[in-house]
């Protein structure tokens, strides 16, 4: 049974009682309607899919950050939507709605499952938006695929170049924090989850900060949607993949912006040195901006994307 088969018998399944007391069209009507928000990977993982907005409209395509889903995208994706442009976003495999592989969790499969999405809905000139992973994901897609696709490129609190510390990136974050976060995600990632959200993603650990149980809540909600295993994966996929070759093939017009409190991504070595890399790329620093930068500071951001992708 193929992907989008069991797509389907799924859909069959939760509307069964329903389906049973009407017309006999009605039961696949409502699994194409499932299926419908799903592509299939090149392994037959379903991968979810949002897309909003005019179909004829300018194309930006959203790439999320760890543990999170295309939800987290939902303030930009509505704002751009509401004028005019076409949001597209996919719930990455192992997250959200997405099937859970056992395999696969890597960031070079990650990019590959970005250009299925790409591929399946014939998306053309796209403005590819990477936050913290998806902005790895981002890169690596241009690594390895090119930018036939893609008119754009911005990249939100990224970890490329490269996150994690290396003998040819010194200054990298310590692997001792790699430790640490895949040791608290096997010992209880609830906890993980409630204390990053609840402290350094959104900044809230600062003196005076202005803290939302709301966005802590929401952050936790994505990150326990997602299977463990692909959360566990994906902390190597972030933490020591290196983007420094990919960033390199990135030939057009790009936009990095970066919370200059990021205490997740640190800005001197991941968006100061991306916008080094990337030929003619432009640096915006939030000042007071944590690592969540697309809830924390979201008005300021969809101002700044869309000023970027209207020009």
């Amino acid at each position: 049974m193929n992907a989008f088969s069991r797509l389907a018998l799924a859909a069959t399944i939760a509307v069964g009682g329903f389906a049973a007391q009407t017309q006999a069209t009605a039961a696949p009507t409502a699994a194409a309607a499932v299926a419908s928000q799903y592509v299939a990977a090149a392994d037959g993982t379903p991968l979810y899919v949002k897309d909003w907005g005019p179909r004829n409209g300018p194309v930006v395509v959203f790439s999320h950050g760890w543990p999170l889903n295309a939800d987290s995208w939902e303030s930009q994706m509505q704002f751009l939507a509401e004028r005019g442009y076409r949001v597209v976003a996919h719930d990455r495999r192992g997250h959200g709605r997405s099937g859970q592989p056992w395999a696969g969790n890597t960031m070079d499969q990650y990019a590959d499952d970005l250009g299925t999405v790409l591929t399946t809905l014939d998306i053309k000139r796209a403005t590819l938006v990477g936050f913290s992973t998806g902005g790895g994901e981002v890169a690596r897609y241009i690594g390895r695929h090119g930018t036939a696709r893609v008119a754009k490129v911005v990249l939100v609190g990224a970890v490329t170049p490269m996150l994690g510390a290396s003998p040819t990136h010194p200054d990298g974050v310590p692997e001792a924090v790699f430790d640490s976060l895949r040791k608290a995600s096997l010992d209880n990632r609830a906890q993980l989850y409630k204390d990053i959200a609840g402290g350094p993603f959104f900044g809230f650990n600062r003196p005076g900060a202005k803290v939302s149980s709301g966005q802590a809540d929401s952050f936790y909600v994505q990150g326990m949607q997602a299977g463990s295993k692909a959360t566990y994966d994906s902390i190597e996929a972030f933490f020591h993949s290196d983007f420094r070759e990919d960033l390199k093939k990135v030939n057009v017009p790009t936009l990095v912006i970066h919370g200059a409190d990021d205490q997740i991504v640190p800005i001197a070595t991941t968006g100061r040195a991306t916008a080094k890399l990337v030929k003619g790329a432009r640096l915006i620093e939030y000042a007071d901006g944590p690592h969540g930068i697309t809830d924390t500071h979201k008005d300021r951001l969809n101002q700044d994307l869309l000023d970027f992708v209207s020009k």
